[in-house]
């Protein structure tokens, strides 16, 4: 298996036994139950559908999805994702997936959606310098020009504006795997994980680590 669901906690500080401190954010990985087995010959490819065991019971689950919980003998999840296995796997449908499946000074990457900022202009959104503050400048906080005059005149796609900041899909490579606490689910991981407190987030073994 290379990857798990699980739900970031927050973050702390590990000190190692050289008194350094080493900055590391909790995550809840798991336990997981694999909900579904595809493979090549029924789906076209090989992967397992795994979903997070909560405390919290899931209430409004739709017909469909409880058939498809009950199929595999697992109580509905709130979140279920996907990873690749190779065919010759012997994953099945309502294994477990815990913790354990790293290793100390594992290097992993891990997917979560950052935290959503609104409408935000220029400064915030792209990190611009702004105009002058003195000297009776009426130009503090715009974005400026965004174009040629007459010819093309039109607005290139792709130009840095305001718009929507946040919520969106972030992918943080190659965290190194501090500690596993095995007994209660826990994985700590250097450095920052993208996403709010108690959000949703993937953990996978880094492809270059």
């Amino acid at each position: 298996m290379i990857g798990i669901l699980g739900k970031k906690l927050g973050m702390t500080q590990i000190f190692n036994e050289d008194g350094t401190v080493v900055p590391v954010t909790v995550v809840k990985a798991g336990p997981c139950l694999i909900v579904q087995r595809k493979s090549a010959e029924t789906d076209g490819y090989d992967a397992v559908q795994i979903g997070l065991v909560e405390d919290r019971p899931v209430r409004g689950v739709n017909s469909p999805m409880r058939g498809h919980f009950a199929k595999a003998g697992v109580a509905p999840t709130r979140r279920l994702v996907e990873f690749p296995v190779e065919a010759g796997d012997e994953a099945k449908a309502g294994d477990e997936i815990k913790a354990s499946i790293f290793e100390v000074d594992e290097f992993v990457s891990v997917v979560g959606t950052s935290k959503g900022k609104g409408f935000q202009g220029v400064i915030k959104r792209h990190n611009f310098g702004g105009g002058r503050a003195t000297h009776g400048s009426m130009f503090h906080r715009a974005p400026g020009s965004s174009g040629q005059a007459s010819d093309p005149s039109r607005v290139f796609p792709g130009l840095k504006s305001p718009g929507q900041m946040g919520n969106k899909r972030i992918t943080t490579k190659n965290l190194r795997v501090v500690k596993i606490d095995e007994e209660r689910d826990l994985i700590y991981l250097r450095g920052a994980v993208p996403g709010a407190r108690d959000g949703y987030v993937t953990i996978e073994r880094a492809k270059r680590g």
